[in-house]
């Protein structure tokens, strides 16, 4: 059982700035501080220009792991971090809190299943994203050690999704999972932004000190996920059938996965997060009920099976005559070709 803010040290008078309070998770964990501090102040910054208050104590970086935030104001991951970090040396800042990404450790075949902190980051080439992510885990880590007494807790969140606040990026993740309907498709794993911010929070009011992941246990199989999804049932292809498909599906706008997010669709990248929860943390919705709340669902789950059949046989009807109008085209080609030999 998680102590009461009023019973935690350092919290009476405590100022805590919250970088990032102007994007999905950041807004959601001024809200949450603020409610759990009734002696301390909460002071939500923009991410563009942030001023740290000259007595702060502690620094949550909210925004770095939310992706759109940063592409809305053209920014990476690590720009305005080492001008923030040294404003918090400059004011005497002793506890840095990151919200980052478990992309940082990539996606690859030989990933063991789940990830724990003590995993190497290994973020994927192709992903800009989470390699930012990374260095700016490195740079917190580097301010951490220039003094004796820092404290730094970095948050590797599963993909987190809401129905509120869910990020272009974990759609598309979201969204393709399961493409390739082949034996090797990866499992997957999403937490409620919510449970999200009571890590923050968490992190924030008893101190926590190194890394943690934050996820709900265990993960989704891609037949459950398409199963979610209501996607039909589809036939199993061998792998490179399979990622023929898939990359026909990007090529022609049908799927909805840009290159560099691929690989985290077809390799595994689950965590465990045992070293969170031993400081009290508990998930409150399963990976499951996260993706359900955060996917909207598709138009033709929500069709009645007479509909259904009538869409099927207007789609039938629309491609019989597209065909027949090709063939027709193709064959009045040809004849004015053999023609034109024919004179010549």
């Amino acid at each position: 059982m998680l102590r009461t803010a009023a019973a935690r040290t350092g919290t009476v008078g405590a100022v805590i700035a919250v970088v990032g309070a102007d994007t999905d998770v950041g807004g959601r964990v001024v809200r949450r501080l603020a409610a759990d501090l009734p002696g301390g102040s909460v002071v939500g910054l923009p991410m563009a220009g942030a001023s740290l208050p000259e007595s702060c104590q502690t620094v949550v970086l909210a925004a770095y792991g939310d992706h759109d935030a940063l592409a809305r104001r053209r920014r990476s991951a690590v720009g305005g971090l080492g001008d923030l970090l040294e404003q918090a040396s400059a004011r005497g800042v002793d506890q840095v809190v990151l919200v980052s990404s478990a992309m940082v450790y990539g996606a690859w075949p030989n990933n063991p299943v789940p990830l724990t902190e003590e995993a190497l980051l290994r973020p994927d080439h192709g992903f800009a994203y989470a390699r930012q992510l990374a260095v700016a885990e490195l740079l917190v880590d580097s301010w951490r050690l220039g003094k004796p007494g820092r404290r730094v807790a970095v948050l590797r969140p599963a993909p987190a999704m809401a129905a509120d606040g869910t990020s272009s990026v974990v759609r598309a993740l979201a969204a393709g999972y399961g493409l390739r309907a082949g034996e090797d498709d990866a499992p997957c794993q999403f937490v409620h932004l919510d449970d999200v911010v009571a890590a923050v929070d968490l992190a924030v009011l008893d101190g926590l000190d190194g890394v943690f992941n934050v996820a709900p246990e265990g993960g989704i199989d891609a037949a459950t996920v398409r199963a979610l999804a209501g996607d039909r049932p589809r036939v199993r292809l061998p792998g490179r059938m399979a990622e023929l498909a898939v990359q026909i599906r990007w090529r022609f706008q049908r799927g909805p996965i840009p290159p560099g997010l691929r690989p985290y669709t077809r390799w595994p990248w689950l965590v465990a997060s045992d070293r969170l929860r031993v400081r009290g943390w508990r998930p409150s919705a399963t990976n499951e009920q996260v993706y359900v709340e955060g996917t909207e669902p598709r138009w033709w789950t929500m069709l009645t099976p007479q509909r259904k059949q009538e869409l099927s046989l207007g789609v039938f009807g629309v491609a019989l005559v597209v065909t027949l109008v090709v063939l027709g085209r193709t064959t009045r080609r040809v004849v004015r070709a053999r023609r034109v030999a024919q004179r010549a």
